[in-house]
């Protein structure tokens, strides 16, 4: 059974929402990014160890990954306007609490609270993408809010490291919290209320439906390769280069944050140049899996290397290869997700996909944390996320087919290759 769909936004409307999502997850990625640009500060005046501060890194994941199941419900049954809205109150809250916080015990409650908040966030990009952009234009959309995912840590990096050092990490902290509700007035403003999904929206696939496809055992494990690289690098890149190449908090603000700039560059042209070759009648499924197969595998090639050269600057040059390769993949990740789900299936197939994914950010930060503190090293560190993206690749290749819309009746899709019987 077909449903006839919901009348898109106007192109001006579209554009303006497009604007105001853009600008909340690079707010979203500064203010999950400025723990760690504080770290070298935070853990001397805290007395932190090493695998502590692997614990308060992994601790925001914990939240993050099991409230995404509980946040694509919301998406999909309230106005996903305020879903947002209530999500990003919440998370620039946490954020200002850590200026007054004096124990690990709280910092870890606060950034247990920050990943509840963030959790709505990229199921509500997800539906809001799907419903209101068309396919020729969804790659670029979703490229330009990948963009701003980099855009946030690249700030934190270079501003949040300065700032820390002149006026310390409990103003970073302060400042970015509140000053990061600013958003809330154009959102409430300047976005149109949807309403609730609508009555043949309601009846959309189930978790177990989803599960069902072997489409989506394909994006999962892309997704966990994902996870487990960008939390690492987000997570561990400013103490790496600070503590094993010898960086200041200066200097590696200027350069930490050139990886990150890079990774943004490269997934707004990769979303570019994706929809503009199938605007011209390139194939959805050819041009979607070369991005994002080669940015796995390329990405694989160069990030072990970085951690074995003995130049600082070219192992920077390395790692900005790197995550110039991880933006060719994320510029295309979410919409072969939205494509396959649909707007009837995308928030609860993001929302799955993702907390898969962020297993990755659980396990990551925390397995480097141990690392490092019994080797004193980060080379195996940069080995186990060089090996992950070996998985990742396999799984796209393997298992996610032709890239089209599938046709979910009630309970089940038309075009069922589903991997359990």
């Amino acid at each position: 059974m077909q449903f006839p769909a919901r009348r898109a936004l106007a192109p001006v409307a579209a554009t303006r929402v497009l604007v105001l999502l853009v600008l909340s997850v690079a707010i979203n990625y500064l203010d999950r990014g400025i723990l760690a640009v504080s770290a070298p500060l935070l853990q001397r005046e805290l007395t932190l160890s090493p695998t502590q501060l692997g614990l308060l890194f992994s601790s925001f994941f914990w939240s993050y990954s099991v409230f995404q199941l509980a946040a694509e419900g919301l998406v999909n049954r309230y106005d996903v306007k305020h879903v947002l809205g209530a999500g990003f109150l919440l998370w620039s809250l946490a954020t200002a609490s850590v200026g007054w916080i004096t124990g690990f015990g709280w910092l870890l409650v606060a950034r247990v609270i920050l990943g509840v908040g963030e959790s709505v966030a990229y199921p509500a990009y997800s539906r809001i993408l799907a419903r209101d952009f068309p396919e020729h234009r969804r790659g670029l959309a979703n490229a330009l809010v990948d963009a701003g995912s980099k855009i946030g840590p690249a700030l934190s990096t270079l501003a949040g490291s300065l700032l820390a050092s002149r006026f310390g990490w409990r103003a970073l902290f302060l400042g970015t919290g509140v000053g990061g509700l600013l958003w809330l007035a154009p959102w409430a403003l300047f976005v149109p209320s949807r309403g609730a999904a609508p009555l043949e929206e309601q009846g959309r696939p189930g978790m177990f439906d989803i599960l069902r496809r072997r489409e989506a055992w394909g994006t999962f494990p892309g997704m966990y390769s994902l996870g487990s690289v960008w939390y690492f690098l987000l997570s561990w890149l400013p103490s790496y280069l600070v503590n094993e190449r010898g960086l200041s908090m200066q200097r590696m603000a200027v350069w930490g944050s050139l990886p990150f700039l890079a990774m943004a560059a490269a997934s707004v042209l990769g979303g570019w140049l994706s929809d503009w070759r199938i605007a011209r009648g390139a194939s959805v499924t050819r041009v979607r899996k070369t991005c994002v197969i080669s940015g796995l595998l390329l990405c694989c090639l160069t990030l072990l290397p970085a951690a074995a050269v003995s130049s600082p600057g070219l192992s920077i040059v390395l790692l900005t290869v790197s995550c110039s390769a991880l933006g060719l993949f994320t510029s295309n990740v979410w919409a072969i997700t939205q494509t396959l789900a649909g707007p009837r299936a995308a928030g609860s197939w993001t929302g799955i996909q993702n907390a898969i994914g962020n297993l990755g950010g659980v396990i990551s930060p925390l397995l480097t944390g141990l690392v490092v503190g019994r080797t004193g090293s980060y080379y195996l560190a940069f080995a186990m996320a060089s090996a992950v993206l070996v998985l990742g690749a396999a799984s796209y290749l393997v298992l996610v087919g032709e890239i089209s819309p599938i046709k979910w009746t009630e309970g089940t899709s038309e075009r069922d290759e589903a991997i359990v019987s």
